[in-house]
């Protein structure tokens, strides 16, 4: 039987992966979404232990709407993008520090 510290820790080892991630790829747009996407996830899968061990489905609803917002913030992520593509034929972050209006 897997117990909630299982998940607990697994769930830790993944936002540590991907904050890792954020902060150490300072470079690549698609990685530091893919680490944020793994940071919710990472979360989310906390939230349904924790439903699932209190026997509480508030938990597992609220997973629902936290991956609503994230299926939202990677469609609108890659929007811009492949906008910031179009216009730069780039995807480095160094490169977008200038403002044009």
């Amino acid at each position: 039987m897997i117990s909630l510290s299982h998940y607990l820790v697994l769930g830790a080892i993944l936002f540590a992966l991907s904050v890792v991630g954020i902060f150490l790829n300072r470079k690549n747009l698609v990685i530091i979404l893919m680490a944020i996407e793994l940071l919710l996830l990472a979360v989310n899968m906390n939230f349904v232990a924790f439903s699932y061990y209190l026997d509480d489905l508030a938990g597992q609803v609220f997973v629902f709407f936290i991956l609503t917002v994230a299926a939202a913030e990677a469609a609108i992520g890659l929007a811009i993008l492949i906008v910031l593509f179009r216009n730069r034929r780039s995807i480095n972050v160094q490169d977008l520090d200038q403002l044009r209006g």
